[in-house]
């Protein structure tokens, strides 16, 4: 005896929709689920890898500096947090490198672009214009620096026309982009 099938009424359709409906936003919120995991791994693996850059560059940047005349050098910072809402002067230097007369500002990228140097550019006028309006006679020049594990286009010749010296991967660590003839690092 074969049994037959109810036929489907206007509320047994709806019944089926909700149905579906309710299984659709339960898959629907775990994607979101897996997908907001998953952007935290991403972004937590980048960090890491930013500071893993940072850590490379930093290794044996002071000794790099002093090769090129800077032999005051003895400090190298990390991380220097600056400022104040007052002048709109807020902001972060990957690594500072100072000897008291003058301090070498370097922004480190995993990949290096223009933007980044032009960005870091404001960043070295922000930081002036900080010390200076702390008004305790502080009197070193800012040279400006980029490093990145990849460079992009012309992010490279871009500082280098803006009086900036470039750190680049090496096959031992990092090196400093031999400067043309006459090349003058600006100051700030």
């Amino acid at each position: 005896m074969s049994q037959q099938a109810s036929p489907l009424t206007y509320e047994g359709i709806l019944d089926l929709f909700r149905k579906s409906d309710e299984r659709f936003d339960r898959r629907l919120k775990e994607t979101d689920r897996q997908m907001k995991k998953t952007n935290k791994r991403i972004s937590e693996l980048g960090s890491r890898v930013g500071k893993i850059v940072e850590n490379m560059v930093k290794g044996n940047i002071v000794e790099k500096f002093h090769a090129l005349g800077y032999e005051d050098i003895d400090v190298c910072y990390e991380r220097v947090q600056f400022g104040s809402r007052r002048l709109g002067t807020n902001g972060e230097i990957d690594l500072l490198l100072e000897n008291g007369g003058f301090a070498i500002l370097i922004e480190v990228k995993t990949t290096l672009e223009t933007s980044d140097v032009r960005k870091h550019i404001e960043r070295i006028e922000k930081y002036r214009r900080h010390v200076d309006a702390k008004g305790r006679g502080d009197n070193r020049r800012f040279i400006g620096a980029v490093a990145g594990a990849v460079i992009e286009g012309d992010a490279a010749d871009f500082a280098i026309e803006n009086g900036m010296y470039v750190i680049v991967q090496s096959g031992k660590a990092v090196e400093i982009i031999a400067q043309p003839e006459g090349f003058k690092a600006k100051e700030w």
